[in-house]
């Protein structure tokens, strides 16, 4: 792969984890604004913009793994470094959205039992 296509190729990922960065960041803010339906909309969001940017850098490695040879770009190895960095944001925020619901759930329960206690 010649360095400008490779470039294009690590551009294409910046720009794609970016985007899944913006959505999981709204996920979470919606997450504890408890409005759980928005946060999975964002977080669908995030999915679809790290398989599009899983896409671009899958192809390139499929591409040097049948013999072309690939230059090295500093660029491409920051768009691999930054498209897992956000992969793993992504399953954080998976966690903590799993939480808020868990504690939200906890809270009502709580809320329900003391309202009965005071009836």
């Amino acid at each position: 792969m010649e360095y400008e296509a490779l470039i294009d190729v690590a551009m294409q990922m910046i720009v794609h984890a970016g985007d899944a960065r913006n959505d999981i960041k709204k996920a979470l803010d919606a997450g504890t604004e408890g409005r759980k339906e928005l946060a999975q909309e964002y977080m669908e969001g995030a999915k679809e913009a790290l398989a599009q940017a899983h896409h671009c850098q899958t192809e390139t490695i499929q591409q040097e793994a049948s013999g072309e040879k690939c230059v090295y770009s500093m660029l491409f190895t920051h768009a691999q470094d930054t498209l897992m960095t956000i992969y793993s944001e992504y399953h954080l925020a998976e966690k903590l959205l799993l939480m808020y619901d868990a504690l939200d759930e906890k809270i009502r329960n709580l809320e329900l039992k003391i309202g009965q206690a005071a009836s």
